[in-house]
């Protein structure tokens, strides 16, 4: 699958019905986005646009858990059941399809007919599916029995899976849900013409050849992104917080960086849910996500709705009613699906815990050089099965140090500190006068409420500011606003002269950077005019 950019301003307009129909004769265009739609605007999509190339971390359930959840998806397992009735053989037609005697005691052994009686042509061809798909994923092979005749049987493939071989069910799982991506994206065009490749001249035929093609590769590149979003939305949602309303997938595609979407917007973002609608109920089907689709009266009414007389469209929309334009939901089948697709395009898709194997040193370095992390995850994952105060004191000894990463790697020890809580305060203690480490200690005991903390002498002070700042600049990546917002927090007096007069001496790796940030950055004039003097003198000392 593709990692594109979600919202690109030249993303064309996907083909679908002029419009979807809504309650009352209302479209989902027509509505205000915060009332159809949801999220739009709020921190969560921020923080996925600012992650528009990075893929974040995810946490999979175990290779034996999912493989579990991919045999019990109905069209794994009943694919899985059809290649075992095959034995020791069963006679296929040239295509290796099931003959027909074969074909209604198919849908019978799937229980998609009564045992007696006459099968609907529904279940045959629901019969003939399955068996379609355990032939694509190489469950039966066909071959030529003793009179020449083509029959097909179970292949050495469908023993393992059987037995819930977890690296052969989840290979065979995704072959099955590669082969569904494919045929959801397989759109007819809207001008197609019946028959057209048989009577149409060769020049048309071409026409409308390059015509599929391409609404094939648009399909494909909308379906692409949608699953990377969802992917992305999946990773950052709290526990229980999963569910995407369709809308809101279509509006994070549709919707350019920093705009608030007009009235054509609202109507490209209909046509991106009409459009993702089947592809995704297509993918329900093999467990990759839980969809609820678009209420299909909506376009049951789109007649009668089209003749009344347009409705209030400012009001406000119930949970029930907005659901009616579907919700999606990423499975752990489905993250587990995405990421493999996302690595075999060359992309980093880390899982959580990836950093947190070694010890306290590998950790804090890990997340401080790492480009795509959740720090907390790691660390949480890494403070698991060890003792707390043990921990602190590790975390706090791997934080010292003068090269470059070593600011960033002190705010994340507090981080630590923070996630043991009482447990290690013995250990923070120890290291109140440590040069290094004294005054973050002494910063986050009082964070606790502890009264009893000695105060810091002046240098301590003026170090732990330049070391504080050292690692925000190093955290926010030269973030001008989060660095704005931060500095005007620092702690200049009345008298900035004095200030930065005192803090260009700092013996430290950053003093000179710090003070640079602070003279571009502040909104003060006299302070930014003081900061620059200063980081022109610790510059020049080093």
């Amino acid at each position: 699958m593709a990692g594109r950019r979600r919202k690109n301003p030249d993303h064309p307009s996907v083909t679908g019905p002029d419009a979807l129909p809504g309650n009352e004769g209302l479209l989902p265009a027509d509505f205000e986005l915060a009332d159809l739609y949801g999220a739009h605007g709020s921190d969560a999509e921020e923080d996925l646009d600012d992650l528009s190339v990075m893929v974040p971390p995810v946490r999979l359930l175990p290779e034996a858990e999912l493989a579990a959840a991919a045999l019990a998806v109905p069209l794994i397992e009943r694919a899985v059941r059809l290649a075992r009735w095959s034995a020791p053989t069963r006679p296929v037609d040239e295509l290796g399809d099931l003959l027909d005697e074969d074909r209604e005691a198919a849908a019978r052994f799937l229980d998609l007919a009564p045992a007696e009686g006459e099968v609907a042509e529904e279940a045959v061809l629901e019969a003939m599916r399955v068996w379609s798909l355990a032939s694509d994923l190489e469950l039966v092979l066909v071959a030529h029995d003793e009179a020449g005749n083509r029959a097909a049987g179970p292949s050495s493939e469908l023993a393992p899976v059987e037995a819930g071989d977890p690296e052969s069910v989840l290979e065979l799982w995704l072959a099955a849900a590669d082969l569904i991506a494919e045929l959801a994206v397989e759109i007819e065009p809207l001008d197609a013409e019946p028959d057209a490749g048989e009577e149409a001249d060769d020049a048309r035929a071409e026409e409308l050849l390059a015509q599929y093609e391409e609404v094939q590769e648009e399909a494909a590149e909308l379906l692409d992104e949608a699953l990377q979003v969802l992917y992305e939305a999946t990773a950052f949602a709290e526990p229980g917080q999963e569910t995407v309303p369709l809308g809101v997938l279509a509006a994070l595609l549709v919707v350019p960086d920093g705009e608030e979407p007009d009235e054509e917007m609202l109507g490209d973002i209909t046509d991106v849910m009409v459009a993702l609608d089947p592809m995704l109920a297509d993918l329900a089907e093999i467990g990759l996500l839980e969809y609820q689709p678009i209420d299909p009266e909506l376009f049951d009414e789109e007649e009668a709705g089209s003749e009344q007389a347009p409705q209030d469209t400012e009001r406000a929309l119930d949970e029930a009613e907005a659901a009616r334009f579907g919700l999606v939901k990423l499975t752990p089948l489905g993250q587990y699906g995405i990421r493999q697709w996302l690595l075999d395009e060359g992309y980093e898709a880390p899982l959580i815990g990836e950093l947190a194997t070694g010890d306290a040193v590998a950790l804090l370095q890990g997340i401080a050089e790492a480009g795509n992390v959740l720090p907390e995850q790691e660390i949480r994952v890494w403070l698991a099965d060890r003792e707390p105060l043990a921990a602190a004191r590790e975390l706090l000894d791997a934080a010292r140090g003068e090269d470059r990463t070593a600011p960033l790697r002190r705010m994340l020890a507090q981080l630590a500190l923070t996630e043991l809580g009482e447990a290690a305060e013995p250990a923070a203690r120890e290291v109140l006068d440590d040069a290094e480490l004294g005054g973050g200690a002494r910063a986050w005991l009082v964070s606790r409420g502890a009264a009893d903390v000695p105060a810091p002498s002046r240098t301590m002070v003026l170090w732990t500011t330049v070391d504080t700042f050292a690692a925000q600049l190093l955290d926010s990546e030269g973030d001008a606003e989060v660095l704005r917002e931060l500095i005007s927090g620092m702690p200049v007096t009345d008298n900035p002269a004095s200030f930065f007069g005192e803090l260009w001496r700092v013996e430290h790796p950053y003093t000179a950077q710090v003070l640079e940030s602070v003279g571009e950055l502040h909104l003060d004039r006299q302070v930014a005019k003081e900061a620059r003097k200063a980081a022109f003198k610790a510059r020049s000392r080093q």
